[in-house]
């Protein structure tokens, strides 16, 4: 398992590197579907859709492997734990924007997205936890950075127990997908080849997995003097955002 995620984290930086070479030479003739030219930077299809989560996922295990260490010695990284956790808000909006464009375009019956067919039944019966339990710890935290450690019941205990329950949805969720994300990163290509200069769509997925990473970073820097707050204070257990 842990060389798998392994290889899952590799072949993601690759990808993301691979990407910002393709914006650049992305072809210049988009495809004509039903008399329609799509812009070339949102092309892509269900393969596309498909690489652009797993690397969006690969980056959030990154992200969240980084927060986790900071639960570890909340009390020393305090400040670590809650830029983390604003940051990593920009990679989960999209990871929950392009599932859920997978969903509608499949239940909107979109004839490719039909033909590539849904998720397991079991990944799907688990979605609503891991979607409710990941916008409740997050929820949670921004509310306890916002009240500050004087003011922090409820939210304290509401943040502990949606903690508990996400770890146990989003482990159940990582290890349904681990074994495909490395293939889903090798995303395949118009001509079949993999990834490559002829990756349609490339642009657009570097635009908007960089775009969410900033997006989340430029949030943190803004509300670090929200900080402030609970540098101060000497946290007892899990008290961060």
């Amino acid at each position: 398992m842990t060389r798998r995620l392994a290889d899952a984290l590799r072949i993601a930086v690759v990808a993301i590197a691979r990407f910002s070479n393709q914006a650049a030479t992305a072809p210049s003739r988009p495809q004509v579907r039903d008399g329609v030219r799509p812009a070339r930077w949102l092309r892509g299809g269900p393969d596309g859709n498909e690489q652009l989560t797993a690397v969006t996922g690969a980056v959030l295990l990154v992200l969240l492997g980084a927060l986790g260490l900071t639960i570890l010695f909340i009390g020393q990284l305090i400040s670590e734990h809650l830029f983390l956790g604003l940051l990593l808000l920009g990679p989960i909006a999209l990871k929950m924007a392009s599932t859920g464009y997978r969903f509608v375009r499949y239940y909107a019956r979109d004839r490719e997205y039909v033909r590539r067919g849904p998720p397991e039944l079991w990944l799907r019966l688990l979605a609503p936890a891991v979607i409710l339990t990941t916008v409740g710890v997050f929820a949670t935290g921004v509310w306890l950075m916002i009240v500050g450690p004087d003011h922090r019941d409820p939210a304290l205990l509401l943040h502990k127990a949606t903690f508990i329950l996400w770890l146990g949805a989003m482990g159940l969720h990582v290890l349904g997908h681990i074994v495909q994300m490395p293939g889903a990163l090798r995303a395949r290509s118009l001509d079949g080849t993999g990834l490559g200069t002829h990756q349609a769509g490339a642009a657009g997925r570097t635009l908007v997995v960089v775009g969410a990473i900033v997006a989340g970073v430029v949030l943190a820097i803004a509300l670090i003097p929200e900080f402030s707050t609970w540098t101060a204070h000497m946290p007892v257990g899990h008290e961060g955002g």
